[in-house]
């Protein structure tokens, strides 16, 4: 992720924020359309209460991109509770195609190939830590790519 890309993040969730309640229940939607077996990972949760800290979650992603030494633990510590929720690294790409879908409908025509490309990285490497995070948590090595 670089600079721009960075700017670029920022510059576009202002314009999601003020929809935060539409827009996380929009994703939740897309997650369950692209793999309905998600579902059941929030059988006993209050989707408000979970769209409200979905929110806060990306609202903090952006606010420290720029520190990724406050960001990376926090994103770290997220990766580890979410494999004790079941999440399993083939769910990372159902959640940033459904995030990506979001944003397309939340910021319309500002959602350009660029800011595209922008939240794309940035969920790339933030879904990298998770899943590094969650095989660190079960002891299980992740395997580098050579």
């Amino acid at each position: 992720m670089n600079q721009t890309q960075i700017t670029q993040i920022e510059s576009s969730f202002p314009l999601v924020a003020p929809i935060a309640e539409p827009a996380a229940a929009i994703f939740y939607r897309r997650l369950f359309e692209r793999d309905p077996a998600l579902r059941p990972l929030f059988r006993d949760t209050d989707m408000a209460v979970q769209g409200r800290k979905l929110m806060q979650a990306i609202g903090f992603v952006v606010a420290h991109l720029r520190v990724p030494d406050r960001l990376l633990p926090a994103v770290s510590a997220l990766g580890a509770r979410h494999a004790g929720y079941g999440v399993q690294p083939a769910h990372y790409d159902t959640v940033g195609a459904a995030l990506l879908d979001t944003l397309e409908e939340g910021l319309g025509e500002a959602f350009t190939p660029e800011v595209r490309e922008a939240w794309a990285a940035a969920y790339g490497l933030l879904a990298q830590v998770m899943i590094t995070a969650a095989n660190d948590e079960d002891g299980v090595m992740a395997q580098s790519v050579a």
